[in-house]
């Protein structure tokens, strides 16, 4: 079983920056959390959750949802079990709850479907 841990969340200005983190521990079938790959979601009151970033395991490839292209930046450090969600530029829009998860697929992703653990989630509040 993997558990994974976000952190970092918080409120902000319009323009501000956050990062997140997620701490990933526990393993199964020996496979660590370098053979994951690893995708944030997003889910705002009242609407579905959609896909944010994503990193692979094979080759470390990004894949972006086009609304935070050019603005968040996603990164691992398999050392330390952590991917992380930077984010820049903040709009209003992109308050929620944003959640990290973890797939064996060899590519990112962009179904929830996709991935087989998730942390709990942690809040995002952009203010104008």
């Amino acid at each position: 079983q993997v558990q994974l841990v976000e952190s970092g969340g918080g409120l902000v200005q319009a323009g501000g920056s956050l990062r997140l983190s997620c701490a990933a521990s526990g393993r199964t079938s020996g496979r660590t959390f370098g053979a994951y790959s690893m995708g944030w979601f997003r889910q705002a009151p009242g609407k579905e959750r959609e896909f944010v970033a994503g990193i692979s395991w094979s080759d470390g490839s990004t894949n972006y949802a086009d609304s935070v292209n050019g603005r968040f930046t996603i990164s691992r450090d398999n050392a330390e079990n952590t991917v992380y969600l930077q984010m820049s530029s903040l709009k209003p829009e992109d308050t929620a709850v944003y959640y990290c998860a973890a797939g064996r697929s060899r590519w990112v992703k962009t179904s929830g479907t996709e991935y087989d653990y998730w942390g709990q989630g942690t809040q995002v509040t952009v203010s104008s």
